[in-house]
């Protein structure tokens, strides 16, 4: 899935000359925790998170004292170090992006213009609809060999019992380099005939796991 199928497209931006206090209004009336701040050729120029106001915006016990740092421009607060993803980049290295840089959002730039914006959020969402969990269905864990061809076998198993693999995971086994954890998402809600059928051909089937049953 590429960036552009999940991303937020409606942007509410300011510019680098409106306010804090204005940047205030809109994170409490949209509800919001990023503000993307551009120039007049809606070039992506700095951004501003609810945190960022929140240390700019004076204490309710001192709002008299401090109340013209409201109309101080952004610019005086936002960040102008910016990770941006494009348009066309993978979903799945976003997420990568997100957790390297611990961010949670990310603006999406094509030729220069702010074009959308993503949110952990929208990473969630997509995860979701990626692993299939949304839909009826159950969960299959699988230790299975690091070879080529794997995947095929194991699929020919499931067309046996005439099955319908909604989607697919494969992540390492910390233990052991030669062997990968398949999680399969099934459109059934009784796996265990075909978890018989992957034991009988020698596989390890980790979940769904019954309490007393061995693994093997």
């Amino acid at each position: 899935m590429i960036v552009e199928k999940i991303m937020n497209e409606n942007i509410i931006s300011l510019t680098p000359t409106d306010t804090i206090h204005s940047a205030v209004l809109i994170i409490k009336e949209k509800r919001i925790r990023h503000i993307p701040i551009v120039d007049d050729n809606f070039q992506l120029v700095g951004l501003v998170s609810d945190r960022d106001i929140r240390d700019a915006a004076p204490s309710i016990f001192r709002t008299s004292e401090y109340k013209n740092d409201l109309q101080k421009p952004l610019t005086s607060i936002m960040k102008t170090n910016i990770i941006t993803g494009h348009p066309l980049d993978f979903v799945e290295e976003i997420g990568a992006v997100f957790c390297e840089n611990n961010i949670s959002c990310l603006p999406i730039v094509k030729e220069k213009k702010l074009v959308g914006i993503i949110t952990g959020s929208d990473l969630l969402h997509s995860y979701v609809e990626l692993t299939g969990v949304n839909q009826p269905g159950s969960q299959i864990e699988i230790k299975i060999p690091n070879k080529a061809g794997a995947l095929y076998d194991i699929a020919l198993i499931f067309k046996k019992r005439n099955l319908n693999i909604l989607s697919t995971l494969v992540y390492p086994e910390k233990t052991e380099i030669d062997y990968k954890i398949l999680v399969i998402r099934v459109q059934t809600m009784n796996p265990f005939m075909v978890v018989e059928d992957l034991k009988k051909e020698g596989y390890t089937v980790l979940w769904p796991s019954l309490p007393g049953i061995s693994h093997d």
